[in-house]
């Protein structure tokens, strides 16, 4: 079964951090990426089922906005990603996210 995507972009790092830990303890969901975006932008994406990845997205950007250095930037859910985005992007389960698929 496919599973859902959750993106937070942030501006600074301590939003980006805020929101990743508070994704992965508000839902079952697996960290697949994390990374620098532009102009000290960050990314955070998380995988998991459609209802987990929203709870998960939802705590993040509550926690990120939460921070007093920096912002979030957007966010966004996508449900059923299709093959071809997942082989271009890296949004894909990896060999390091794998001791913490759920």
């Amino acid at each position: 079964m496919p599973k859902a995507v959750g993106v937070i972009q942030t501006d600074g790092f301590p939003p980006v951090l805020a929101a990743a830990d508070a994704m992965v303890k508000a839902g079952a969901v697996t960290l697949v990426y994390y990374g620098l975006a532009e102009r000290a932008e960050f990314l955070v994406a998380v995988r998991g089922n459609v209802s987990e990845v929203n709870q998960a997205v939802e705590a993040g950007v509550l926690a990120g906005e939460e921070t007093k250095k920096g912002a979030i930037v957007s966010h966004y859910i996508i449900p059923n990603p299709p093959d071809n985005v997942e082989s271009v992007m890296p949004i894909q389960y990896t060999s390091e996210s794998e001791p913490f698929w759920v």
